[in-house]
C-alpha cells in the first residue's frame, strides 16, 4: 500500500492536505481534510484502464463554497429539516435555513465546509485516513459538543473504499451523516450518467412535496419509474412525467427504503466502460440524486458542468425524521455513540466482486 501526502492549499492559515491511498491494483482514492472531501477515485474499466469515477475540482480555490457538496461529508444532519427548526427534550432549536427556508446538509458550513484534523493509519492489508472534528455546542444551532471521526479505508487486495463514521455528544442532539460523492463510471467524465443502470432492492420510496420536504408517506415503487428492483437506466426518470420526478427537477432526489437487510442492495453499472459499483451500508436509506442542477459556468476536472454529469448514492437516515415520529430516529442521546459504515466496491461487469 502507498499513501502520499501533499499540500493542496491554505485555509485560515492552516494547510489543507491531499491524501492519496493506492493499492496493489492501482486503485486510488484521494481526499482532503477540508470537509473530508473525496477529490478523486481511480478505478479500472474492462480494458484495464484507470480513470477517475467521481466529480471533483483540481484546486482548493475551485471548491470555494462547494454548493453541490462534491465528495464531502454532510452533517450534522444530511438532508433537509423543514423550516430549519426542531424541538428536542422540550427545547426549541433554530438552525440555518440555507435551502429555500429549510435546513440542508448541516447548514451554512456544516461538516462539509470546515477543516478536520487528520491521521494516516497503515496496516499490513491496507491503509486509512482518519479525520476528526469537534463540533462545539451551538454550532449551526445544534445542541451539544459533538466529537466526530470519519475514516476512509482502502484494502490492498480489493478495489473498495470503506467509510466509517463515529460520533458522541455531551448533550442529546441530532446526527445523520453521509458522503456526498457524485459517481460517473464512464471514466474521466467522458459521458453523462443517463445510460448508467441502477439496481436497488427497494420496494418503497419517500414522497416529497414541491419543496423536496418529506410528506411522511412511503410510496410503492411498483409500476413506476421508481422501480429499480430489476435495474433501470437513470434516463427514465429524467423524461418521466411523474410529479415526483418533476418536483426534483426532472430526475431523482429521493430516499429509497432499503429494508431490514441493507447489505448488497445497491448496484450501479456503465455498459460502455464495463465498470460496476456495489454499495453496502448499515443505513436504512439511500438518497438517489441524479445531478439535476449541476449545470453552471464552471468545470469539473476540465469537463464543463452540465446536468446529469454525476449521481449521488447518499446512504443515511431519512430526512426530516425529527418531524416524522414514524421514521427511524436520528436523535443521539447524551453519552451514546453513533456509528455507521458504507462500503463502495468497484469491479467489472460480468465478473464477481
Amino acid at each position: 500500500m502507498k499513501v502520499e501526502q501533499r499540500l493542496f492549499g491554505q485555509l485560515e492559515g492552516r494547510p489543507v492536505t491531499l491524501f492519496t491511498i493506492e493499492n496493489a491494483n492501482g486503485f486510488r482514492v484521494s481526499c482532503i481534510n477540508w470537509g473530508c472531501i473525496i477529490t478523486g477515485i481511480m478505478a479500472l474499466d474492462r480494458h484495464g484502464k484507470l480513470e477517475n469515477v467521481v466529480l471533483g475540482f483540481e484546486t482548493l480555490e475551485e471548491y470555494g463554497s462547494n454548493p453541490h457538496f462534491l465528495g464531502a461529508v454532510a452533517g450534522r444532519f444530511a438532508g433537509r429539516i423543514k423550516g430549519g427548526a426542531f424541538s428536542l427534550e422540550g427545547k426549541h432549536y433554530q438552525l440555518a435555513a440555507n435551502a429555500g427556508g429549510h435546513h440542508l446538509h448541516g447548514g451554512n458550513k456544516g461538516f462539509s465546509h470546515v477543516l478536520w484534523d487528520s491521521n494516516v493509519i497503515q496496516k499490513e492489508d491496507g491503509a486509512s485516513i482518519e479525520f476528526t472534528y469537534l463540533s462545539p455546542d451551538g454550532e449551526e444551532g445544534y445542541p451539544g459538543n459533538l466529537k466526530l471521526s470519519v475514516t476512509y479505508s482502502v484494502r490492498d487486495d480489493t478495489d473498495e473504499l470503506a467509510i466509517s463514521y463515529s460520533a458522541i455528544s455531551d448533550q442529546t442532539t441530532l446526527v445523520n451523516l453521509t458522503n456526498h460523492s457524485y459517481f460517473n463510471l464512464s471514466g474521466n467524465l467522458k459521458r453523462d450518467i443517463l445510460k448508467h443502470r441502477l439496481t436497488l432492492d427497494s420496494c418503497e420510496f419517500l414522497e416529497l412535496d414541491k419543496e423536496l420536504i418529506p410528506t411522511g408517506e412511503l410510496l410503492p415503487v411498483a409500476n413506476s419509474v421508481f422501480d429499480f428492483r430489476n435495474g433501470r437506466k437513470i434516463y427514465d426518470g429524467t423524461v418521466s412525467g411523474h410529479p415526483q420526478n418533476l418536483y426534483a427537477g426532472c430526475g431523482y432526489d429521493h430516499p429509497f427504503i432499503l429494508g431490514n437487510n441493507q447489505r448488497g442492495r445497491i448496484k450501479l453499472e456503465d455498459e460502455e466502460s464495463g465498470r460496476k459499483l456495489r454499495v453496502e451500508t448499515t443505513e436504512p436509506t439511500v438518497v438517489l440524486y441524479t445531478g439535476n442542477s449541476l449545470k453552471g459556468s464552471y468545470s469539473f476536472n476540465g469537463s464543463k458542468a452540465c446536468n446529469y454529469l454525476g449521481l449521488c448514492l447518499e446512504t443515511q437516515g431519512l430526512p426530516d425524521s425529527v418531524h416524522q415520529p414514524h421514521f427511524p430516529s436520528a436523535i443521539l442521546e447524551k453519552g451514546e455513540r453513533y456509528t455507521s459504515e458504507t462500503r463502495y466496491t468497484f469491479g467489472i461487469m460480468d465478473l464477481p466482486l
